[in-house]
Order: structure tokens, then sequence, then C-alpha cells
């Protein structure tokens, strides 16, 4: 009787935690879909597939910033869970000054001087065609600029994630999505007596919508009655125990990241060569997937959140209890979302485009992704949970092994060696998302990552 309260409790803290999330990511991926279905229909062929191309030559850059970004908010995330599992809570404030000036000054001002002062080298490095250059640069620039608050709002919700409140980063986002979709439409057909400005008014949308963000979350933050706030008045200087934590978690973590964006961006240059309808193709795949990364990400932001208090609490097999049953949750999820995906896979592509050469190609990609979805799922529960414990080591050689390695060489052998077009470079990552489950697995039966201390 006790065992089985005890796997009640663990299943309704997961699911206070892991629910907003989840309803705040499959939100946001549906509203990001919804951008895309707009500007897959907002011109001919060519203008549409080119204005696709532009946002996911856009997101390189973007996603790279943020997987920097994100490497700084692990270490804060494990922080915060860990100082409230240690009832050292006035340690909170701190922590989010450094990751939020380290941020801006690290990270931010180099991506936006990459995607302003450098717009059209930035787009051709990334892999843009020359079409998607002319009719993009003005999305690249906005985007660029809106990093400034999108970082800033990650930081937060990275903060507050750390102390178990998930319900406030999804009230903010869905509320700043709604707005963003609301101002897609206005912008991109030229509603309400707006001009039709396209492309570029989906990136005038998006970074306002970050601006209202970041205004909603200081408020937020300024709110002494919240467990994660700031004082203007308290004085900011750099603690050298929080800046080694950082570092201690953070650097692997910034590699891992960096690793991932390398590999991401030489195999996005690879699909690149197949030209711009496959590029197209390519990324409407690529927004569904993230429709899929949902059950992943939410229980493994629960895991890493819950997982820390425990090691703080020094509640060793609690940690373990709490990473396992987060697993087991989100892979029935991922198994329903690759049904879906596999069943469905025509019908979804064809809401983003009436191209019936993309559509049928996008179908075809969409049945392996169906089978990706529990090795990837899984894999980012258990990688969630691990840095939680400030194990980001393992989780920075899975990411090596798997995406700089196996995917890499298996999508150049299988898209230039053997010609397999885009299926095949969707095959190599069906492999490469089973090897990295496999050794983060491999990782977390060693039960090692218990014992990783911080300051």
């Amino acid at each position: 009787m006790e065992s089985s309260l005890n796997k009640r409790h663990i299943r309704d803290e997961i699911v206070k935690i892991a629910g907003p999330v989840f309803l705040e990511l499959l939100m946001g991926t549906l509203f990001g879909m919804v951008d895309m279905m707009m500007l897959g229909r907002s011109g001919d062929d060519a203008t549409t597939a080119a204005s696709i191309a532009a946002v996911g030559v856009t997101n390189q850059l973007i996603f790279l910033g943020l997987s920097l970004v994100q490497s700084l908010n692990v270490g804060g995330t494990t922080m915060v869970a860990r100082y409230i599992g240690a009832k050292r809570e006035d340690r909170i404030e701190s922590v989010v000054k450094h990751v939020i000036i380290l941020t801006q000054l690290l990270l931010v001002l180099p991506i936006v001087y990459i995607g302003v002062g450098m717009t059209g080298s930035a787009m051709k490095f990334f892999g843009a065609q020359q079409d998607t250059i002319q009719i993009g640069s003005g999305y690249f620039r906005v985007v660029s600029l809106g990093f400034i608050f999108q970082s800033f709002n990650f930081a937060i919700f990275a903060a507050l994630r750390g102390a178990g409140d998930t319900k406030t980063p999804m009230k903010i986002n869905i509320f700043a999505n709604l707005l963003n979709v609301f101002g897609n439409a206005v912008l991109i057909y030229g509603l309400l007596g707006f001009p039709r400005l396209g492309v570029l008014g989906a990136g005038i949308s998006t970074s306002l919508s970050y601006v209202v963000a970041s205004i909603l979350l200081i408020r937020v933050i300024l709110n002494e009655k919240n467990i994660v706030h700031i004082k203007i008045k308290n004085k900011f200087k750099f603690d050298k125990d929080i800046i080694y934590n950082l570092v201690k978690i953070g650097l692997p973590a910034s590699l891992e990241q960096i690793a991932m964006r390398i590999g991401i961006l030489t195999f996005t240059r690879i699909v690149a060569s197949l030209g711009t309808a496959a590029y197209a193709t390519h990324q409407i795949c690529i927004n569904i997937l993230n429709l899929s990364f949902t059950p992943g990400q939410a229980f493994g932001i629960s895991a890493s959140t819950l997982a820390g208090r425990s090691l703080g609490a020094e509640e060793l097999n609690k940690a373990e209890q709490y990473i396992k049953s987060c697993g087991k949750i989100g892979a029935v999820i991922a198994a329903l979302m690759g049904l879906v995906f596999f069943f469905f896979g025509n019908f979804l592509a064809s809401l983003y485009t009436s191209n019936k050469e993309v559509v049928f190609e996008a179908a075809r990609v969409l049945k392996l992704v169906a089978f990706i979805q529990p090795f990837q799922c899984s894999q980012l529960i258990i990688a969630g949970g691990l840095r939680g414990a400030g194990d980001t080591v393992w989780t920075l050689v899975s990411t090596f092994i798997g995406i700089l390695v196996i995917r890499l060489i298996l999508a150049y052998t299988f898209v230039v060696k053997m010609g397999m077009g885009l299926s095949g470079a969707w095959l190599a990552v069906l492999i490469d998302q089973s090897i990295r489950w496999v050794l983060i697995l491999i990782r977390f039966r060693t039960g090692k990552w218990k014992y990783i201390t911080i300051r």
C-alpha cells in the first residue's frame, strides 16, 4: 500500500511539473506550425519555398545562439533545483543575475552582430540559395534582433522551472504565441490596413512577441513573493562558487550544444545540396518533428527539476525513481505521436503547402520520423535527468558520437554517395537517435550521476 501511494505521489509530482511544460511546448509548436503554414500559402510556389527556406536558414543561427544560452541555463536550472532541495533559497537571486548577465554579454552580442552586420554572408554560410537570401534577408535581421529578448526569456524560464514553477512560463509563452500568430496573419497578408510584408512580417511579429514576453517576465521576477525574484537595489557581484558551478555544468553542456549545432549545420548543408524544394520539404518535416519533441522535452524538464531537488535533499533513490517514471509516461505519448506521423503524414504535410512534390516527399520522410519517436523521447528524458544531476559530460559524449560522427557519415553516404535523397538524410537521423539512446541509457544505469556535487 505504501509503495502504491509513493508511486502515485511521484507520478503526481511529475505531472504537476511536466503538464504545464508539455502544454506550453505543444501550443508553441502548433503556433509555429501555423506560422509556417501561413508562409506556405503567402504567394506562388517559388516565393513560398524561398520563404520557408529563409525561416530554416535563420533558425540555424538562432538555434546556435539558443543552444549556447541553454547550456548556461542548464547550470541555472540545476543550481536552483539543488538549492531548493538543500533549503538554500537565498542563493537563487545571485544565480539568476549571473545567468542573465553572462548570457547577454557572452552569447547575445556575437549572435546579434552576425545576424545584423553579416546578413548575406551568414545566410550563405548556413546553406541559403540566392533566392532565399533575396527574399529572407530582412527576416534574418529582425529575428536576430529579437534574440536579445528571446534569450532573456529563456534564462528566466530556466530558473522558474528549476524552482518547479512551470505554470508561469506556460501562461506567458501561450499568450506571446497567440500574439505572434495574430501578428503574423496581419503582417504576412497585409490585413487591417497594414502592408503585405510576407516573410518579413513574420519576423517582425515574432520579435515583438518576445518583447511582450520579456515585459511580463520582468514583472514576475521583481515580485518578492515569488521564490525566483531579484531586487534591483541589491548590488551584483560575481560569486566564484556560482561561476565554478556554471563552468562545471555549463561548459560540457555548451560543448555539447556546439557539437550539435555544427553537426546539424553540416547535415543541413548536405540536405540543402538537394535544392530549394528539397530544403523546403526538409523544413516542413523539421517543423512537424518539433511537435514530437514536446513529450521528451516536457518530461525531461520534469526529470531535471525533480532529480536535482532530490539530490539536493540527498534522496538518491528518489531521484532515480523520478527519472524512470518520467521515461515511462513520455514513452507512451511518443508512441502515439509516432502512429499519427506514420498514418497521417500526407495530411500533415498538405497543411503547409499545395506543392504536390513537396507533400509526397514529406509524407515519405514522416514515416521514418515515426520510428525515431521512441528513441528520441527516451533519450531526451534520461538526458534531462542527468543534466538535473549536473552530469553534462556524458550527454556531451553521446551527442558528439551520435551527431558529429554517426549522423554526418551516414547522411553523406546515403545522400551524396548512394543518391537516396531526403529519405537517406532522415534514415541517418533515425540511426543517430537510436545510438544516442543506447549511450545515455548505459550512463544512467551506472548510477554514477547520483554522486556529482555542486558548491
